[in-house]
């Protein structure tokens, strides 16, 4: 990780009750964290063939590309070495495609391979590029075959400012961006005094860069929930530019990864959450100790298990399949308002949403999912930011009957977001429910907190396989617990797919 001011970090506020299950997903595998550090202690041995290093354009770097490709190659992956000139020396990126699914909806994940000069960048960035590896080691050993198309990759010279990742992108057409439409970056996993934090993709933290991509929510709470299922508490950190996510967020892509702290020092606070001592997160950071001695095993093993998860949630996709039920909301179809709503104003109705903000945060905006028109809750801007928000309650439509069929995998997908300000409370809520009979049963929920939370779409789904058969109604429901908070909320793109 290159070296640049770091920015503080506040709890993550969201909380994904219900996480949007991808359908039939495979269930991730366990890495072996004994493999794991196994290759680390390849690259700490090419380093100190080379010199004490694997920097860019130093003969360790090449070595290091060479280990990880051959491992790749024989594991069936196609692997491409592309080539890139910085400060008189060349560079490699290093590029693994897992064959199968769709490379119109490709999920990207990467790290740096490179070290400073200084040492042999065991944790920074050897931690990551071998939890990569690892995980796609699994992938092929598996046989795993998701519907998203899987890109692993290495990057040259991040240490030099994210010269391998930047022309990596940079060498993208419009058309080959646009089919990447996740990227997970992993840089740092294994810190021997470890923080567990998340890139802030929905910018719930309210500080520095902002919210990335849509899409990037859905990427930190997958994250989240991986580390919920351990018992282990994340806190958010910013998009400041440090690793190799930054090109991809320029470019409109959505991104996400973990982080276990570099020359930073852990607070008191911290300590109390994580353990560890109010000390640097690695007090080894760019120097030549670190050594495959400066590894937390408890972090590393972790947070290869979390790179796992994220893959194989993640990559599942939306099953191809025939099409149940669709509303992109472009023209008025039956959907109807609760009867036993309490909200007095910002009610969801179906409209084409008005941008609005409050002290730099997008609460509302201007742009549905798709098309023009979406779930919103109060679609006209009014004289203010607080002036047509949700307020006094609950505020809820049901969508037209759906008889589902009664076989096949159903999966329902839909786009939404959750806006607020630090007037909010984790009482406030948008909720997405499926209505059988006299049954409502919640299929997702976002949770609201004291901070502030810009609008974002971000895209979800949920398993609907119990439902065959049956004749269900969709619904929205969003509340503002009282009439202090600002409280946005929006849904878009509903479809229900069987496969």
């Amino acid at each position: 990780m290159r070296r640049l001011p770091l920015i503080g970090v506040a709890a993550l506020s969201v909380s994904l009750l219900a996480v949007p299950a991808q359908a039939a997903a495979a269930a991730a595998p366990d890495i072996s964290v004994a493999n794991v550090k196994a290759h680390l202690t390849q690259l700490q041995s090419i380093a100190t063939a080379n010199g004490g290093n694997r920097a860019h354009g130093r003969p360790g770097y090449l070595a290091s590309v060479t280990y990880v490709k051959n491992l790749l190659d024989a594991a069936g992956f196609t692997t491409t070495q592309q080539s890139f000139t910085y400060n008189g020396a060349t560079g490699y990126n290093l590029i693994a495609d897992w064959p199968g699914g769709d490379t119109s909806d490709t999920l990207m994940i990467g790290g740096h391979l490179d070290s400073v000069t200084a040492g042999p960048g065991i944790n920074d960035n050897g931690s990551g590029s071998a939890g990569i590896l690892e995980v796609a080691l699994q992938v092929s050993r598996t046989g795993f075959q998701p519907g998203r198309h899987l890109r692993f990759a290495w990057w040259g010279a991040e240490e030099l400012g994210l010269r391998g990742s930047t022309a990596y992108v940079n060498s993208l057409s419009s058309a080959q961006k646009a089919a990447i439409t996740g990227y997970l970056n992993f840089d740092m996993i294994g810190s021997p005094n470890p923080g567990y934090f998340l890139y802030d993709g929905d910018n719930s933290d309210g500080t520095g860069a902002g919210p990335g991509p849509a899409g990037s929510a859905q990427i930190e709470q997958t994250l989240a929930a991986y580390f919920t299922s351990i018992g282990v508490a994340t806190r958010g950190t910013d998009f400041d530019g440090r690793s190799d996510y930054g090109p991809f967020i320029s470019a409109g892509i959505p991104a996400g990864g973990i982080f276990t702290g570099a020359e930073g020092t852990k607070t008191s606070a911290q300590v109390a959450l994580w353990g560890g001592t109010a000390t640097r997160f690695d007090p080894c950071y760019h120097a030549s100790c670190d050594t495959t001695s400066n590894i937390n095993d408890t972090a590393l093993d972790r947070n290869s298990d979390a790179i796992a998860y994220s893959v194989w949630t993640l990559a599942a996709g939306t099953p191809a399949g025939s099409t149940v039920w669709a509303d992109d909301l472009e023209t008025a179809t039956s959907w109807t308002r609760g009867t036993a709503d309490t909200a007095t104003a910002g009610l969801f109705e179906r409209g084409n949403p008005a941008a609005t903000s409050s002290s730099g945060v997008a609460t509302q905006l201007d742009a549905a999912a798709s098309g023009s028109n979406a779930l919103i809750t109060g679609a006209t801007a009014g004289s203010s930011a607080g002036a047509n928000d949700l307020d006094g309650g609950i505020s809820s439509l049901t969508g037209p009957s759906v008889t589902l069929p009664s076989s096949g995998t159903l999966t329902l997908s839909w786009s939404w977001y959750l806006a607020h300000l630090n007037n909010a409370t984790s009482a406030d809520y948008l909720r997405v429910r499926i209505v059988s009979g006299s049954t409502t049963t919640t299929l997702a929920t976002l949770t609201g907190a004291a901070s502030n939370r810009a609008a974002a779409w971000a895209a979800a789904t949920a398993n609907l396989s119990s439902y065959a058969g049956q004749t269900v109604r969709i619904q929205v429901e969003a509340a503002d617990a009282g009439t202090a908070s600002l409280v946005e909320a929006a849904v878009d793109n509903l479809k229900i797919v069987q496969s």
